[in-house]
Formats: structure tokens, C-alpha cells, sequence
């Protein structure tokens, strides 16, 4: 028989969603072709001014798929305690970005600092949807923001 610690509250969950955007690494990043081929890659990530900052080369797949609607899933976390993201995504060149935002991107990732690599492109990910969720208890109040507002 499984047993399941209590429901967290709505606050606690959010809570711990921003703790995970602050201290986890990687992402899992979703996004599709125009004629709907599915990518699934980890990218390391920075929560920045309420976006995920990401990098990776112009030519994958996960930046082509992005033009032009710039749709993009994210997930954290393992099956049992999960952050899934939807949001839009951006392509930021380096030298259009925030010197804060690439010296925050480059701190976390232990100095690695692409953004004069030409090859390279930022993509700045604005959640619309946020959903937490542990076990099935919590399944009913996953969602914490819609339309890019928190609910709680």
C-alpha cells in the first residue's frame, strides 16, 4: 500500500517551484518542427527577472523550432515531484542581451559564457502556465500561474 505525505498548500508549492528555479541546473525543453517532429533535450538554465535564461547552438533543432511561434515546454524535477512549464521562447543574440542577465547565465554555469560565440543563442523563456504536482493528491491543484500570473 503507498502513502503519501499530505497535499502541500497552493503557497508551499509555489515556494517551492521558485526554490527549484533557483537552485536546480537543467531543464527538460520540449519543442516541435513545423511538421510536428518532437525535441527533448536538457539545457542548463538561469531564473532571471521572471524568465529562464538558456543557451544552445542556432543550428539544433530546439532553436529551429522555435521560428516562429517561439512555443517551448519545460520540466523539472523527476515523475514525483514535477514543475512543467509552458511558455514562449525568445532567440536573444549575446550582444542584445543584459550584461547582468550573461554575467548570471555565466556564473551559474561555472564561467562558461557563450555570448560572443557566433554559433551560439540565448533563448529567453516567459512561463504562461505553471503546474506543480507531487503525487496524485496534488493533481487537482497543480496549477499555480495561467495567462503568465500566479494564482496564488
Amino acid at each position: 500500500m503507498t502513502t503519501w505525505e499530505p497535499a502541500r498548500s497552493l503557497e508551499q508549492r509555489k515556494q517551492d517551484v521558485l526554490d527549484r528555479l533557483e537552485k536546480d541546473e537543467d531543464v527538460w525543453v520540449a519543442t516541435a518542427s513545423p511538421d510536428g517532429e518532437p525535441c527533448l533535450v536538457p539545457l542548463s538554465f538561469v531564473w532571471d527577472r521572471n524568465t529562464l535564461l538558456m543557451c544552445t547552438r542556432r543550428t539544433n533543432p530546439t532553436a529551429r523550432n522555435l521560428t516562429p511561434a517561439g512555443e517551448i515546454r519545460l520540466t523539472l524535477g523527476h515523475t514525483r515531484d514535477v514543475v512543467h512549464i509552458e511558455g514562449s521562447a525568445e532567440p536573444v543574440e549575446g550582444r542584445d542581451l543584459a550584461t547582468e542577465s550573461a554575467d548570471a547565465f555565466a556564473a551559474k554555469l561555472g564561467g562558461w559564457d557563450p555570448r560572443n560565440g557566433k554559433s551560439w543563442v540565448y533563448l529567453r523563456v516567459t512561463p504562461r502556465v505553471v503546474k506543480a504536482w507531487r503525487e496524485e493528491n496534488e493533481l487537482p491543484d497543480r496549477e499555480l500561474m495561467r495567462a503568465g500570473e500566479w494564482l496564488v
